[in-house]
């Protein structure tokens, strides 16, 4: 059976062109983001799914929520998908890829993560779902773990993963 991963819908913080990894800011969905995540929501309608584990992030919640008007299941948080820690949280997202820019997999902007430190914490969270009883689940998350997943799951090279891109409200889906 599949699972299902998808991108949170568009933010006040995509329209400012800024970075966030602090669940504590207020990052919301605009209504373009309503409207993406609404338009998922219909796809994913007949899905049977089991449960929805997003990250602390609450434009995740937001995301999770609107899929959830058709479903009624269990929704939950796990620390370990949340977005990759920035070093930049509040500001221009074009700061954080400049500072990365010359090594997108290595580079640990301070206070932040790498994008291969990220990659190993979405396989301690692929490791700790395997054990998990819903095999029917809707992850929502953020483009860094989409790459993430996308690598893991899909046997892609570190460098093919960093060309991985996702909009927002998109939805993959992954086999166990």
């Amino acid at each position: 059976m599949p699972f299902y991963a998808m991108r949170h819908g568009r933010t006040n913080f995509n329209d400012q062109g800024l970075c966030n990894d602090d669940p504590k800011r207020d990052v919301h969905l605009t209504d373009t983001g309503i409207a993406q995540i609404e338009a998922a929501a219909g796809y994913l309608r007949d899905i049977p799914l089991q449960r929805i584990i997003t990250s602390e992030l609450p434009r995740t919640r937001q995301s999770a929520d609107i899929v959830n008007r058709h479903h009624q299941i269990p929704v939950s948080a796990h620390p370990d998908l949340n977005d990759i820690r920035s070093g930049f949280d509040g500001r221009p997202v074009a700061d954080y890829f400049a500072a990365i820019g010359a090594d997108p997999l290595h580079t640990r902007p301070p206070g932040g993560e790498s994008l291969l430190e990220h990659k190993q914490r979405i396989a301690r969270f692929l490791d700790w779902l395997r054990q998990q009883p819903e095999r029917s689940i809707l992850l929502v998350v953020h483009e860094e773990t989409l790459r993430a997943l996308s690598a893991l799951l899909n046997g892609l090279t570190d460098q093919q993963m960093t060309q991985l891109h996702f909009a927002n409200g998109q939805i993959v889906e992954f086999a166990w």
